[in-house]
């Protein structure tokens, strides 16, 4: 809304611009549906006040005097914060109510998000947010195809139609109780699990296809004890001590902090690091609710790889 018809702006003050513009009192009379002399009356009382004429007023039409250059200057830079100021107010009203969808994997439902909605109800409480389940693919195309504003996948090409906001590289690892052979080490390579019984996720998860082509082309003699794409199973077998998980960090971040379990890095170059990315529709598109929880995510999955990177 224009700040003139909130009041923001007194009508002296809407006047004087006009005219200024116009060079024409007469001109601004008849945009304005008013009388000339109520202007020419109201732009005197102005110069009355300030001490001194904006206008010089010879010749056909009305010039600025250094006086008026500067009102003007002002006049309009305030003008241009009001109505910033008026927009971004009502922005605000698209954070107090509503709902909009999101899709991520499970493992990011299971790791940051709690974390992320916790901050984002702690200031919007009235905003409903579903979050959906998804692979990466159909994760991606829920956006894509305007089911969700918001998406959160692994190693997923950027569909069009949306944005990308952030993206990490995140490695992958042995996940193990603190009393297994391999949880001391540092790091390890793939033939160190040579005899273990692995976990592994099932190919309809991105990380599935590339640890099972990174294993059978190191030649390792592993014992493959189940195959699924529950990354809560996983972690729950890793728990209970019955294999050990080829996954990332991402949604055993509570086991990790509480000592449950150890993540080994595997340092292998047939396993490349994963892409964690974010999407939204389009910013002309997406709701501000829809933005500020996208920020914030976008910050967690930014310290995500500074901590693997570091």
């Amino acid at each position: 809304m224009d700040p003139q018809r909130l009041g923001l702006v007194s009508p002296r003050l809407h006047y004087f611009q006009l005219v200024a513009r116009l060079g024409s009192i007469r001109e601004a009379a008849r945009m304005l549906n008013i009388a000339p002399s109520s202007i020419s009356r109201a732009i005197s009382q102005f110069e009355e006040e300030l001490g001194a004429p904006l206008f010089d007023r010879a010749g056909g039409r009305l010039k600025l005097t250094s006086a008026g250059e500067l009102m003007l200057y002002h006049a309009r830079s305030s003008g241009t914060e009001l109505a910033r100021a008026v927009k971004e107010i009502g922005e605000l009203k698209g954070l107090r109510r509503g709902s909009f969808a999101i899709a991520v994997i499970e493992s990011v439902a299971r790791g940051p998000m709690p974390d992320v909605l916790a901050t984002f109800w702690q200031r919007h409480p009235d905003i409903a947010v579903d979050v959906r389940i998804a692979d990466s693919q159909h994760a991606f195309e829920a956006v894509a195809e305007g089911d969700c504003e918001i998406g959160v996948a692994f190693d997923t090409r950027t569909p069009r139609r949306t944005e990308r906001l952030a993206g990490a590289e995140i490695g992958i690892g042995a996940l193990v109780r603190p009393d297994h052979r391999l949880a001391r080490q540092p790091s390890l390579r793939l033939y160190e699990l040579a005899g273990e019984r692995v976990l592994l996720s099932d190919r309809s998860l991105t990380l599935g296809l590339s640890v099972e082509e990174a294993l059978e082309g190191s030649v390792v003699g592993f014992l493959k004890r189940t195959r699924t794409n529950s990354i809560e199973l996983m972690v729950d077998l890793a728990l209970r001590g019955l294999g050990v998980a080829l996954q990332t960090r991402v949604g055993v971040e509570r086991e990790l902090a509480r000592g449950d379990l150890v993540f080994v890095p595997v340092r292998d170059p047939r396993l490349k690091p994963r892409k964690l990315v974010l999407v939204t529709g389009r910013k002309a598109e997406i709701s501000e609710a829809a933005l500020a929880l996208a920020t914030l995510l976008v910050h967690r999955i930014e310290a995500m790889d500074e901590r693997e990177s570091g």
